[in-house]
């Protein structure tokens, strides 16, 4: 589509899915053994067939940058691209401070490319939108900005920019992670708020005006939800686009949405995906999932005399080789090996893992280049496992990249 150009926030820390971001950017992390968390944000683009898109890095971004280059590289013979921009500290020497402050400091690609509107979105959200939907709305409204916004539980309300919007859906108020006493109800519905998803399409000149205002406000944090969209509201016609009126055929729910930024959310984020009627699709034929596919072999399973396999709601990645185990709904990644008489259920494996015979496996997660000695057991007493391991409120067990445990 003419006159369109994305920029995708991929610059976040992330340091709440510590340890797997130890090593790596949070939009590198990988989902659902396939995929990097931000494929699914490039695939809204992509499969809404907009592409001009930069994807804005900073930190701990080499991981990030080799998976663009391996699964997202277009040809240059036309004007498409999806190229990467590291923080380069072109107009200031500080990194990024917020997110607008990451627009800002690359305006010179918003001007190189010249378009109509600016889409800027996040890219650490498990969810699927028809960009161009939202496109048509924006311009549809004429309004200067449109915000993407879903409907969440009320007691979560700390988390987003909750929004009130009047009967044509023009937002008259905004509020940025507020107390829960304080966030303001959807009209009708007072168990639930409008929050905003963090993603936006500005009218290009008011983007560029707004930017360079706020850059020199030197009591701003520079950061979209807390200081531009509070003042760009008040005198300008500011609309809201919801993700539940965005159809994609055959999705199986509508407006599915899921923050990963947690390592609690991203495991329940996995364990939707295994349910028997998951509430999001990885098998659409009508909105394929692109990514980098590694050259390996089909998934095996063997047994033996003593030992059968034995696999229920769950993910085996390519590569992998399950000799007489048992595994229930969990996600295993890429090259991963299960031996005999092991049990593994609700687990999820990055890829690169060895499982020894006889270990026993409940709600953990394993990064790269884990291995687990035969006979060791992990998730069934909380107490110990916490000496050993980072262990989340929830009780899911993580363990960080390139361990050897029980050896």
């Amino acid at each position: 589509m003419a006159g369109i150009l994305a920029m995708i926030l991929a610059s976040g820390e992330g340091a709440r899915l510590f340890p797997l971001t130890e090593t790596r950017t949070k939009p590198a992390v990988q989902f659902a053994g396939n995929y990097r968390i931000v494929d699914f944000a490039l695939n809204n683009f992509v499969n809404a067939d907009l592409l001009k898109i930069y994807v804005l890095t900073q930190f701990k971004s080499q991981s990030l940058n080799l998976h663009l280059r391996k699964a997202w590289r277009l040809s240059n013979i036309t004007k498409r691209f999806i190229e990467p921009i590291p923080a380069q500290q072109r107009v200031n020497k500080n990194w990024y401070i917020g997110t607008a402050d990451a627009i800002y400091q690359n305006t010179r690609f918003i001007k190189q490319n010249s378009p109509e509107h600016v889409c800027i979105f996040g890219s650490d959200h498990i969810y699927k939108m028809d960009v161009q939907q939202m496109v048509e709305h924006h311009k549809n409204k004429g309004g200067c900005l449109t915000i993407s916004a879903i409907r969440v539980a009320k007691e979560q309300a700390y988390h987003f920019g909750i929004i009130e919007i009047d009967e044509d859906g023009r937002v008259i108020g905004f509020a940025e992670k507020p107390a829960v006493q304080d966030a303001k109800t959807i009209p009708g519905d007072p168990d639930h708020v409008l929050a905003s998803m963090g993603n936006y399409i500005f009218e290009t000149k008011t983007l560029l005006k707004e930017l360079y205002a706020d850059a020199k406000n030197i009591n701003s944090s520079h950061d979209f939800g807390k200081d531009i969209i509070p003042k760009l509201f008040a005198n300008n016609a500011v609309f809201v686009y919801k993700l539940s009126d965005n159809f994609i055929q055959d999705e199986p729910a509508i407006a599915y949405w899921r923050d990963v930024g947690t390592i609690d959310s991203y495991w329940e984020a996995h364990m939707d995906m295994l349910r028997p009627n998951p509430p999001f699709s990885l098998y659409n034929k009508h909105w394929p999932l692109h990514t980098y596919h590694p050259p390996l072999p089909p998934a095996t399973f063997s047994e033996s005399t003593n030992y059968v396999t034995h696999i229920t709601q769950s993910f085996i990645g390519a590569g992998s080789y399950i000799n007489g185990a048992t595994i229930r709904n969990s996600c295993l990644g890429f090259r991963s090996h299960v031996y005999q008489d092991a049990t593994i259920d609700g687990c999820i494996f990055l890829s690169n893992t060895k499982i020894g015979q006889g270990c026993r496996l409940t709600k953990v997660i394993l990064d790269k280049n884990v291995e687990i000695a035969p006979g060791t057991i992990i998730g069934e007493n909380l107490e110990e496992d916490r000496k050993k391991y980072t262990v989340t409120e929830n009780g899911i067990i993580v363990i960080g990249k390139n361990s050897k445990v029980g050896f």
